[in-house]
């Protein structure tokens, strides 16, 4: 049962700043970076890393660990790491030159699954097994979740 809840936290942590653009729009986000640049010229994150964003994770997942009987702290711990491996993948993709917001089936999933699950288990026990199942199950809900997010996204904007 541990695997399921760590599955709960990692999506909920990674899924919180995306129905908070859902919900509010562009409103009230503002980009981590800044617009900053990096030495290659490109963007350091992109626009849609937000400090909206980070913080609805961060401020989301210890309720939701709560919930689930699991200390709320671990469930910050699980938001600040998920972030961590977001914003990572994000800074690799504008230096492989993607924009932002393009997608990368796999590498997308990995990192802000994976931090947050190595964590967790360290802290709720299990082993490799757990943390595979986990940043399988994460990629398998992402990659058929994010085509129908978009797709209300659209039609939300219309």
């Amino acid at each position: 049962m541990e695997w399921l809840s760590i599955l709960v936290l990692v999506s909920w942590a990674n899924g919180a700043p995306v129905m908070a653009r859902l919900v509010f729009g562009r409103r009230g986000c503002r980009a981590l970076d800044g617009g900053a640049r990096w030495r290659d010229g490109r963007a350091l994150l992109g626009p849609s890393k937000t400090w909206r964003g980070v913080g609805t994770a961060l401020a989301s997942t210890p309720v939701v660990a709560w919930t689930l009987g699991v200390s709320p702290l671990l469930g910050l711990g699980v938001a600040a790491a998920a972030m961590t491996g977001d914003l990572a993948t994000s800074f690799l993709k504008r230096r492989l030159g993607d924009r932002s917001s393009a997608a990368r089936p796999g590498l997308d999933q990995f990192a802000e699954a994976l931090l947050p699950a190595l964590l967790a288990v360290a802290v709720l026990g299990g082993g490799w097994t757990t943390v595979a199942a986990v940043v399988a199950g994460f990629t398998l809900i992402d990659l058929a979740l994010t085509p129908l997010i978009a797709r209300l996204w659209r039609r939300w904007r219309r």
